[in-house]
């Protein structure tokens, strides 16, 4: 037989390899379940736990565990947790979410110990960038809030302005078409998703024809931050333009004879009347010690707060007032001592505000503009200030600039 009739003849008789044997897909049993949901009203960590036919034991010693570190009564409504339970009913770990910067974890370390439970308060990694925006009031946009959206940006940001010059702007009745601002601030993402704004770095706002500036600055010798002009004075003045967080209407003016509303005759209007929405809240205009909180007759439910250099402020008509507001009771600037109501003699809900210095009232819109420039850093910091100033307006300008062309609306970013 030659090589090639052997070689055909040995191919002719080999075997077909065997097929691979196919086994059926082992479906391995999960070891636990999840449960993620939303706190429901009036719930406490307790009912919570109870809900998902926890054992009592397990239920009594998450909440000791969670009572050490975190205060349950700060359980909201709404927020979100996640539930991870043996399939035998153990607890392995229970996360809530605080607010945007912390959750609450409840955790089993040792499976043979389910009642040993930890619990830990853990702030949520963030990353932390400097952005800018650009803003315009315009027919379409005739308030900061307006304005702050159509950049991108919300109402807390356009809160956070507003608040740095609250003591030199008017908000209802200063802006103009065409005023403008520029703002450098913080902004935070957690897992790619918007997570609150930080500080705001530096600001500039033209209104009515005027540049106002403003830049954070960190005192070395108190490391306290403040707010300062571009001369280095603070924008802290002794009192805020209104006690309302942002942007009033004015109803009714100081006034030594005015038509009463409900009354119809002519009376004295010792304050000054702001139209706002039930519930807004009402601050305290200067730190001081509240004299009496309570109802006053057609005044309503009052708050009436003394302040150093004889000045007495006054708040009527409200819905209710703000925790630990009772007489005696120390409060701070832009502090909220209670809501707008419509409590007394009141057509509808309003602030009624008035002021009284050295025992007699006074025109609160005259008064604020009186008062004198904020006080200036000592002049040892000048320097170290205008260079941080200067520092902050070239940042500005740059990230303003960096992508400005592509940017719609006018919301550009520069990462750290």
């Amino acid at each position: 037989m030659t090589l090639a009739v052997a070689a055909a003849a040995a191919a002719g008789c080999a075997r077909p390899a065997p097929a691979p044997v196919r086994h059926a897909d082992v479906l391995l049993r999960a070891e636990t379940e999840i449960i993620e949901a939303r706190v429901p009203p009036h719930a406490t960590l307790d009912q919570l736990l109870r809900d998902h036919r926890l054992p009592g034991r397990l239920v009594d010693a998450a909440v000791t565990s969670a009572r050490s570190v975190f205060n349950l009564r700060q359980l909201r409504a709404d927020n979100p947790y996640r539930l991870v339970l043996s399939l035998d009913g153990v607890l392995r770990e229970f996360v809530y979410q605080i607010d945007g910067d912390r959750f609450l974890r409840i955790v089993a370390r040792d499976r043979e110990k389910p009642e040993l439970l930890d619990a830990e308060v853990v702030p949520y990694e963030k990353e932390t960038s400097v952005a800018a925006i650009r803003g315009t009031i315009d027919a379409g946009h005739s308030s900061v809030v307006g304005a702050m959206e159509e950049t991108g940006e919300d109402v807390q940001l356009a809160m956070a302005l507003a608040d740095i010059f609250a003591g030199q702007i008017d908000f209802y009745s200063d802006l103009q078409q065409g005023d403008r601002f520029e703002v450098l601030f913080e902004k935070s993402t957690r897992e790619g998703q918007f997570a609150g704004y930080g500080a705001i770095l530096g600001a500039r706002f033209v209104a009515g024809g005027r540049e106002h500036q403003a830049f954070r600055w960190v005192d070395p010798a108190t490391a306290r931050a403040g707010y300062y002009d571009e001369n280095g004075r603070s924008l802290k003045r002794f009192m805020l333009r209104t006690p309302l967080q942002f942007q009033p209407r004015v109803t009714s003016r100081f006034s030594r004879s005015r038509l009463h509303p409900i009354h119809r005759t002519f009376r004295a209007h010792l304050g000054v009347d702001y139209a706002a929405p039930t519930g807004a809240p009402v601050v305290a205009v200067a730190g001081g010690v509240v004299e009496s909180a309570g109802y006053s007759g057609e005044g309503g439910n009052m708050v009436r707060v003394r302040h150093s250099g004889g000045l007495e402020s006054y708040y009527l008509h409200l819905s209710g007032f703000g925790k630990g507001i009772r007489r005696g009771a120390k409060v701070e600037q832009g502090q909220v001592i209670g809501r707008v109501g419509a409590t007394g003699a009141a057509t509808g809900p309003h602030l009624d505000y008035r002021l009284r210095r050295n025992g007699v009232f006074v025109n609160p819109l005259k008064e604020h503009g009186k008062q004198p420039p904020g006080d200036p850093i000592p002049a040892i910091r000048l320097a170290t200030f205008r260079a941080a100033r200067d520092g902050t307006l070239r940042e500005l300008s740059a990230t303003l600039l960096a992508e400005a062309p592509q940017q719609k609306p006018d919301a550009v970013r520069a990462i750290h």
